[in-house]
């Protein structure tokens, strides 16, 4: 009884003393703690609690022979893997590198133990021996096989900035483990963030598919590289290539086509669904090619300043024989919703676009989406019209029936829409604070910079008029009456609330760009960059100058000059990622590409 109480009392005053020499090393007093650790280890039973603190103690002391002695007497004592792993660290922390590297090839050939040597690995990349923990790991693989520890060989890559190695294991991995694409599509989505590291995997990728043309994972990275850099037409080419190799029931190509139709790449759209029209004339692939075809057509010619009203009735011919054709397709039934719309925003006919609607609404094929569409479409021709409780009565029953889903918050928005441009902005602001947490980010960002800009200048005006002012004549904008706008813009008196002014620069440029009158519209955009360059609206003016200088000044050297100012003076901005493809894209870089 006696016995068993002292060694209890010494084993509690053991871990006393423990806890004091560690105390000692968080507070950087080192002398102190390496007596301390010396006196405990005297004791064989604290080593495994005391080892790592001591021996790290005695390398930061640069008490390497100290170190070395105590090592080699415990790995006399025990066979303990991580003191032999210490040895090699202390070599390396000697600077004796070349010893270290004999001292680990010869601890590594000699384990055949994978587990072992994952472990190794492990240890080393705490101690950030990288390139030891990259040695261990790929021995490992050698003996238990190329299948096991992808992901760890691929982080230990990344952790040491070998990108092209991990870009390979991961290739590796997913080619032994197909279904995992998105997982690794993930990964290498958020670890390759320069172009020319996304470069490099399409370089790796062409070569690959050169040795195993039959892999289907490759072709479909090629064609995920290319829409990580937004080079949808390198991304045409191998959705194409993809498509007529392995003959799938969904097109990518038609894939491709919408992407880059929501990217306003119109031209490359087209090439899309024509390519699908052809190649897929007997599957559910085409007629959506089809209907591709026409609407990015439509918005190229809506992108076309000044619109073209020939362009507008084109479309509408092009629609109707859609139509005509596929009578009976729920397909079809969209063209309705594009004939409507075309009548009464471009060419004023409003009763037509009124009567395609209510066709749509009535349709037996039409499914409760479409209609619901319709009905929203439906409540803008009122809006046209002068007839808003008709819209908001129409927009009111989409939310309805729609509710939770992104119809019924469009639905929402276009309330909130309506009183705005009322200049009720207490009902506008109710609405659009629900629709903050709307599922979907672009109506989510109306919200918050409608929202924004109503709280902004009521803080500033509380009688709201200049914002009342405004939102009649964004009203007129949304009623096609452009120039009726401009001239109110023009006499705009923003003196009541002066954050307003660069919302005015802002649509005046627009408008004027719509009207053709670039020249025009670029001075009211070099305002918005001289009075408020540190404002929200500094980046979309700097990008929108370019876009004018590329698409309709056709002005490659002055828009590729933007766009890399661009980038230096707006690197976060959410343009980024598209003026950096577009001063790629007019520098050439992606001219020549390969076509497999």
């Amino acid at each position: 009884m006696c016995l068993l109480f002292t060694i209890t009392t010494s084993i509690a005053q053991d871990f006393q003393e423990i806890q004091i020499a560690n105390e000692y090393v968080s507070k950087g007093e080192k002398e102190k703690a390496l007596q301390a650790y010396q006196h405990l280890i005297k004791n064989q039973q604290n080593i495994s609690l005391i080892h790592s603190n001591y021996f790290n103690l005695l390398i930061s002391l640069g008490h390497y022979k100290q170190a070395e002695d105590y090592l080699h007497k415990l790995i006399r004592r025990e066979t303990k893997y991580t003191y032999k792993l210490d040895l090699g660290i202390l070599l390396v922390k000697e600077g004796e590198l070349a010893k270290a590297n004999k001292y680990f090839d010869n601890l590594f050939s000699d384990d055949r133990e994978a587990f072992h040597l994952k472990m190794s690995a492990d240890y080393l990349a705490s101690y950030n021996l990288l390139d030891y923990a990259i040695q261990a790991l790929v021995t490992a693989r050698k003996i238990a096989g190329p299948t096991i520890y992808n992901l760890e060989l691929a982080n230990l890559y990344r952790l040491n900035g070998n990108r092209m190695q991990m870009i390979e294991v991961y290739l590796d991995y997913i080619s032994q483990v197909p279904a995992n694409i998105s997982y690794t599509k993930n990964m290498l989505q958020m670890l390759l963030t320069k172009p020319e590291e996304f470069d490099a995997l399409e370089e790796v990728l062409y070569n690959r598919i050169q040795k195993d043309q039959q892999s289907e994972v490759y072709a479909d990275l090629l064609v995920w590289v290319n829409l990580q850099q937004k080079n949808f037409s390198g991304a045409f080419i191998q959705a194409r290539s993809y498509d007529k190799r392995f003959r799938k029931d969904q097109s990518k190509t038609l894939e491709i086509g919408q992407i880059a139709m929501n990217n306003s790449d119109y031209e490359v759209a087209i090439k899309c669904f024509t390519f699908v029209v052809k190649e897929f004339p007997n599957t559910e692939n085409y007629l959506p090619a089809q209907l591709g075809i026409i609407r990015a057509h439509e918005a190229k010619v809506k992108n076309t300043f000044p619109v073209n009203n020939q362009a507008i009735r084109l479309l509408i011919k092009e629609y109707k024989e859609f139509k005509n054709q596929n009578p009976n397709n729920p397909n079809a039934e969209e063209a309705y919703l594009s004939l409507s719309m075309l009548h009464s925003l471009y060419l004023n006919e409003l009763d037509s676009g009124v009567y395609y609607l209510l066709k749509l609404i009535d349709s037996p094929t039409a499914s409760a989406i479409q209609r619901a569409q319709a009905k929203i479409n439906l409540g803008d021709i009122y809006l046209l019209k002068g007839e808003p409780w008709e819209s908001t009565l129409l927009y009111s029953q989409v939310e309805k029936s729609q509710h939770e889903s992104t119809l019924g918050y469009e639905a929402k928005l276009r309330n909130a829409k309506l009183w705005y441009f009322n200049g009720e902005f207490k009902l506008a602001q109710e609405h659009l604070d629900i629709l903050k947490q709307a599922t979907t980010r672009e109506i989510a960002n109306d919200a918050m910079d409608l929202s924004m800009r109503i709280k902004e200048n009521i803080t500033f005006d509380t009688t709201g008029i200049a914002l009342k002012e405004f939102s009649a004549i964004e009203l007129l904008v949304y009623q096609n009456k452009l120039d009726q706008a401009i001239q109110r813009l023009d006499t705009f008196n923003s003196t009541t609330s002066p954050g307003i002014q660069d919302d005015v620069y802002w649509l005046q440029a627009n408008l004027l760009m719509k009207k053709g009158r670039f020249n025009e519209a670029l001075k009211k955009l070099e305002k918005i960059l001289s009075e408020f360059g540190d404002d929200i609206l500094a980046d979309d003016a700097y990008f929108l100058q370019g876009d004018i200088y590329e698409h309709q000044l056709k002005n490659k050297d002055k828009a590729m000059e933007i766009y890399r100012e661009f980038l230096n003076k707006f690197p976060g901005s959410v343009y980024a990622a598209e003026a950096r493809k577009r001063y790629r894209t007019l520098r050439g870089d992606f001219a020549e590409l390969p076509n497999q």
